[in-house]
């Protein structure tokens, strides 16, 4: 008797654990919103970047992200990059799924966090799917973990690294591609200063900066061309240190560092030698 009653309570608890149509339906729906959570913060605070509707209470995307969301501005392009990979998986690697199917059911593997594809978003889109589905497949089907990922892109990497053949004192072009650190600086141009194994350490008109070589394109400067640039780079960055430097003279600096030629006009020329008359001036 008291076996029956045993059993009787278990099946019971049974019935209870059974979710009804409608609550797996509720399931399915929230889970969906858990795991598109990251995207749906980076496809906003790109809206928000780009339509700049921080403006009214803030100078900068940087000072808004801290104040009103408290994470930095990387954080931000962390997410807005992620949302950029989610959107490259979805729309090329599920062109065939409904909108039902976008979600770890099985049918499709796709990330549920930042971490997981920020690994991916240095690569072009056709390597991202790649790595994403090499990575699915070593974490046995589910969603692999961010360190999985990496680990898939670095073995890749290490497959398809191409020979670093700049030079020292060569003068390239910036790729900013889909890289968020690279903002701004695509299409700038750059001195080599350090060659690594897979990577350049280039001086541009506001910085140094370490990258990788598939962030470079050769500008293919004659050596006398590359010493003018290398003169012309000099001149900016000390500018650039100067206590004295206006924001208008700034501007101009910010130009002349992105000219895709080997020589300045004759006003560029005229303006770069007022800023150093000035800044000489007040200095003195």
């Amino acid at each position: 008797m008291l076996q029956e009653m045993v059993s009787v309570e278990i099946a019971d608890q049974l019935v209870d654990d059974e979710l009804t149509p409608s609550e797996q339906s509720d399931r399915l729906y929230l889970e969906r919103r858990v795991e598109r959570a990251f995207y749906e913060a980076g496809k906003a605070l790109m809206e928000l970047r780009d339509r700049r509707l921080y403006r009214s209470t803030h100078k900068t995307f940087e000072e808004y992200c801290r104040d009103r969301f408290g994470h930095s501005r990387q954080k931000s392009n962390y997410l807005i990059a992620a949302a950029d990979v989610f959107d490259n998986l979805t729309t090329n690697c599920c062109q065939n799924l409904s909108e039902a199917d976008l979600t770890t059911n099985g049918l499709q593997i796709l990330p549920t966090s930042e971490g997981q594809v920020r690994p991916l978003t240095k690569l072009e889109p056709q390597q991202q799917q790649f790595v994403w589905q090499a990575a699915v497949e070593e974490a046995g089907g589910k969603v692999p973990s961010g360190r999985v990922v990496k680990d898939v892109v670095q073995r890749i990497m290490e497959r398809t690294k191409v020979p670093n053949t700049y030079q020292i004192g060569e003068v390239c072009q910036i790729l900013a591609k889909d890289n968020p650190d690279l903002r701004g600086k695509g299409g700038c141009w750059c001195i080599v200063s350090a060659v690594n194994e897979f990577s350049c350490t280039v001086i541009t008109w506001d910085g140094e900066y370490t990258l990788r070589i598939d962030h470079l394109k050769p500008m293919n400067y004659t050596d006398s061309e590359c010493q003018d640039m290398q003169s012309l780079s000099t001149r900016i960055n000390k500018l650039r240190q100067s206590d004295n430097l206006e924001k208008a003279a700034d501007a101009v600096l910010k130009h002349l560092g992105s000219v895709n030629r080997p020589y300045l006009t004759d006003l560029e020329e005229k303006m770069l030698s007022l800023i150093e008359l000035e800044c000489s001036t007040k200095s003195s």
